[in-house]
């Protein structure tokens, strides 16, 4: 049995199943593992969503800022975007199937007997795994409630920053929200800079990578994550960068978790 981990999909169905024929994937003796942003931007989410749920527990998949996106269009929080490419999960027949589904997965998983974790964007340094774990199952409770769509209602803004910060059970929880799906850089005191999404090296002066700063409690595991497309599969510090930009003319790339330190990549859109 392998393991493979799998970056951003964002719709890309057809690139997803070549990949899985590059890999020989056997969903009866191998699992996968989702990085997050199963949907968006690419032609077909609906195929996505529908085939990951079918793995059953052959599959695990985290929950990105494009997921959270979907769910907040779909609970009537925010509206369908111009550059939104899920209308077809919305007309689906079994959209409430599919969204129920997606409402109910993880922000972080870690197994123990492979010694990795799973996010799909970052850690603060604050956060060692135990505290990760518990931020993570306080949001989850929320996405999993029956009354999630009031929780959707308060989980954007870039404030407060740090976690040192946060006064109120919502801006606790809208932290938690911007590390595990859109942070990429912090300042060396462990404040998130949400607005930077370039590559190394074009970030303002002082802020680092999530992943690069010494001081975060984090820094004894072993990481696996997406979200960061242009940085295009950065192995080092711990981590594993897995989104090599498949939407964005780039590719789809997966790893296997059984102490390989190469990807395995297909051609994207």
């Amino acid at each position: 049995m392998t393991t493979y981990a799998i970056g951003d999909i964002q719709g890309c169905f057809e690139p997803l199943q070549r990949l899985l024929e590059k890999i020989r994937f056997d969903p009866a003796e191998d699992a996968l593992w989702f990085a997050g942003d199963l949907v968006n931007r690419g032609p077909d989410s609906l195929s996505v969503l529908r085939f990951v749920k079918s793995l059953g527990n052959s599959a695990v998949t985290v929950l990105g800022n494009h997921d959270l996106h979907l769910l907040a269009v779909a609970n009537g929080h925010l509206r369908y975007h111009k550059k939104d490419t899920f209308h077809d999960v919305l007309e689906a027949p079994d959209r409430n199937e599919l969204i129920e589904w997606l409402r109910h997965q993880p922000l972080l998983h870690h197994d123990d007997q492979l010694g990795v974790t799973m996010l799909h964007a970052g850690l603060p340094p604050q956060w060692d795994l135990a505290l990760a774990e518990q931020s993570a199952r306080e949001v989850e409770a929320c996405l999993q409630a029956d009354d999630y769509g009031d929780f959707l209602g308060t989980m954007y803004g870039n404030d407060p920053n740090h976690w040192d910060a946060l006064n109120t059970e919502i801006e606790r929880r809208r932290f938690i929200i911007n590390c595990f799906t859109r942070l990429r850089y912090c300042d060396g005191e462990g404040a998130l800079a949400l607005e930077e999404k370039g590559t190394f090296g074009t970030q303002a002066e002082g802020l680092v990578p999530w992943f690069a700063l010494n001081a975060r409690a984090s820094r004894d595991l072993s990481i696996v994550f997406g979200h960061w497309s242009t940085i295009g599969g950065y192995i080092g510090n711990g981590v594993v960068a897995l989104d090599t930009g498949c939407i964005w003319g780039g590719k789809l790339s997966t790893l296997a978790l059984d102490g390989s330190a190469k990807l395995i990549s297909v051609e994207g859109m």
